[in-house]
C-alpha cells in the first residue's frame, strides 16, 4: 500500500497541476476574445493535439501532421496545443524566415518543458545577451579553424572504428554501430576520453537519457522521463569528476589549454572577465555530447540507407573519394584541404537531410504580441517550425520524392527552404563539426565496403532523431581500395 502511494500520489499531484495550469491558459486566453488568432483547433485539455503528434514522430512522418492540418484550414499557420501548451506552427520559407530573424525580437527560443529540464543550464535555456555569450564561446572552439586541428584525430578514430566493428563482418546494425563512433569523436573532443570501456558505459547512459527527451515531464518511477533524470545526473556526476581533475592537471600543465572543450571552457573568459561556471560548463558539456553525436548518427544511418539503395549515387561518391585518396601519400590522414574537395560527398549528405532530416524541427515563444500574415500571435504562446514543410514543397524541390544531390550545386535551394541545422542566430553551433564527421565516415566507409539492405523498406521513426526502427541491417562486401 505504501509503495502505491508513493507511485500514485505523485501522479495525481502531477495530474492536478497540468489541469489547473491548462485551466489557466483558457482563462487568459478568454480575455481577449477578439483576437484574429490562426486557424486551428486547441485539441483536448491539457494534452492538445499532443497524441496525434507523437504518433506521426513514431510513423516517422511528422510532416503528415503539419500537411493535414495546412489542407484543411487552406494556411501556412494554424494553431494547435502540444505538451500543455497553445502553439503556432509556421510553414515554409516565409515562416522559417519570420521566426530565425526575429530571435530576440519578437520570439525567443523554447523548448518543452521536459527538454528544459534535462538540459539545466546550458544555452538550450538561454536567451538575449547571456545566449550570445555562450555562442560565442562555444563558437570560438567549434569553429571550422579550430576543427581543423582534430581532422587527424577524427581520420584516426573513423578507421580504428571500421577496423573494430566492420572488419571481417558479413552483415552489421548500422545505427548501433555507428554511435560508437559519433560518440567516440564527441567524448574524444570534447572530453579527451578515449578509453573504449569508458566510452561504452558512457553511451548507454546516454541511450536512456535520449529516450525521455521529448514528451510529458513526469518524474515519477516507470516514465521515460524519470530514467532521463537518473542518466542525466548520473553523465553530470561523470562530467564533474573529469573537470575536477582537469582544473588541477591544467593548474600543473599536465594538460593542455587546447586539448579540448574542456580545456577550453575553463580558461576562457568572456569579454567582462568571468568565467563560465562549473554547473555551465557540464550542462553545455552535456547538451553538446548530445547534440554532437545523436544527430549525425542519425544522417550516418540514412547515407548508408541511400548509399545501399542507389548504386549510382555510390558510385560517384567512391569516385571522388578515390580522387582524393591517390592525392595523398600512404598512411598520410585528412586534412581540411581534403575534406573541402569532398563537394559532391557533402550534397549527397545534404539530400539525405532534405529527404530524411534528423530533427523534425524547433520551437520558439512569442516575447510579446504580434502579427503575422494578418493573424494576431498572443504572447506567451509557443512557435514552431517543421523542416519537412519547406523540404518537400514542390514548389522549391522539383519531384520532392526523387533523390538528386545536384540540388546543391551552384546557389543551391531558395534561401530558407533548406533548413536541416536551423538558421538565424540560433543556427546549429555544431554544424561544422556534424559536417566533419559525416564526410570523414563517408570518405573511410565507401572505400572498404559496398553494402545492400536486409530490409530495404525498413521503417524509420522520430525518438527523438529519425531512426530505423530494426537498426538498419546492412550486408558487406569487402572494396580495399
Amino acid at each position: 500500500m505504501e509503495v502505491t502511494n508513493l507511485v500514485v500520489l505523485p501522479a495525481v499531484l502531477a495530474f492536478f497541476v497540468l489541469c489547473l495550469y491548462f485551466i489557466t491558459k483558457v482563462v487568459r486566453l478568454g480575455k481577449h476574445p477578439n483576437l484574429n488568432l490562426p486557424p486551428g483547433r486547441l485539441g483536448w485539455p491539457i494534452v492538445g493535439e499532443t497524441f496525434d503528434f507523437m504518433r506521426t514522430m513514431n510513423e516517422g512522418n511528422v510532416l503528415r501532421f503539419i500537411q493535414e492540418r495546412v489542407e484543411k484550414y487552406d494556411a501556412r499557420v494554424f494553431k494547435t496545443s502540444m505538451f500543455g501548451d497553445p502553439v503556432v506552427v509556421f510553414c515554409g520559407p516565409a515562416g522559417n524566415k519570420f521566426l530565425f530573424s526575429n530571435e530576440n525580437k519578437n520570439v525567443q527560443v523554447w523548448w518543452p518543458s521536459s527538454v528544459r529540464k534535462l538540459l539545466r543550464l546550458s544555452l538550450v535555456n538561454k536567451v538575449g545577451d547571456e545566449a550570445k555569450m555562450v555562442r560565442r564561446l562555444l563558437m570560438s572552439f567549434l569553429n571550422a579553424e579550430t576543427l581543423r586541428n582534430y581532422l587527424p584525430k577524427m581520420d584516426s578514430i573513423a578507421q580504428r572504428h571500421i577496423d573494430t566493428y566492420w572488419e571481417g563482418k558479413e552483415q552489421v546494425f548500422v545505427y548501433p554501430i555507428v554511435q560508437l563512433y559519433t560518440f567516440e569523436l564527441a567524448c574524444c573532443l570534447f572530453l579527451s576520453i578515449e578509453d573504449s570501456d569508458h566510452i561504452s558505459k558512457l553511451s548507454l547512459k546516454f541511450d536512456e537519457f535520449l529516450k525521455g527527451m521529448i514528451g510529458f515531464p513526469l518524474n515519477i518511477p516507470g516514465t521515460r522521463f524519470h530514467r532521463a533524470m537518473k542518466a542525466a545526473d548520473a553523465i553530470r556526476k561523470e562530467i564533474r569528476m573529469i573537470l575536477k581533475k582537469r582544473k588541477v592537471d591544467l593548474e600543473e600543465k599536465r594538460a593542455s589549454a587546447t586539448q579540448d572543450l574542456l580545456s577550453h571552457m575553463l580558461v576562457t573568459s568572456d569579454p567582462s572577465g568571468r568565467f563560465t561556471t562549473e554547473m555551465e560548463i557540464i550542462d553545455n558539456i552535456l547538451l553538446l555530447l548530445f547534440a554532437g553525436h545523436d544527430t549525425s548518427r542519425s544522417v550516418l544511418s540514412l547515407v548508408m540507407k541511400y548509399l545501399g539503395q542507389l548504386p549510382h549515387v555510390f558510385e560517384h561518391v567512391l569516385k571522388e573519394q578515390l580522387e582524393i585518396s591517390q592525392g595523398k601519400e600512404a598512411g598520410q590522414l585528412l586534412q581540411l584541404e581534403d575534406v573541402q574537395k569532398m563537394k559532391y560527398s557533402w550534397n549527397v549528405a545534404s539530400e539525405v537531410m532534405r529527404l530524411s532530416p534528423p530533427v523534425s524541427g524547433a520551437y520558439r515563444e512569442a516575447k510579446e504580441d504580434f502579427t503575422y500574415a494578418d493573424y494576431n500571435i498572443p504572447k506567451g504562446w509557443k512557435l514552431h517550425w517543421n523542416t519537412g514543410s519547406s523540404h518537400k514543397d514542390p514548389a522549391l524541390f522539383s519531384n520532392p520524392e526523387t533523390f538528386d544531390a545536384s540540388r546543391f550545386e551552384g546557389a543551391g535551394p531558395t534561401p530558407f527552404s533548406y533548413v536541416p541545422f536551423g538558421g538565424g542566430p540560433r543556427m546549429c553551433l555544431g554544424q561544422e563539426f556534424a559536417r566533419l564527421e559525416i564526410l570523414v565516415f563517408m570518405h573511410n566507409i565507401v572505400k572498404r565496403f559496398k553494402w545492400d539492405l536486409v530490409i530495404p523498406d525498413e521503417k524509420f521513426k522520430y525518438d527523438p532523431m529519425l531512426e530505423p526502427v530494426e537498426g538498419l541491417a546492412i550486408r558487406l562486401h569487402p572494396s580495399h581500395f
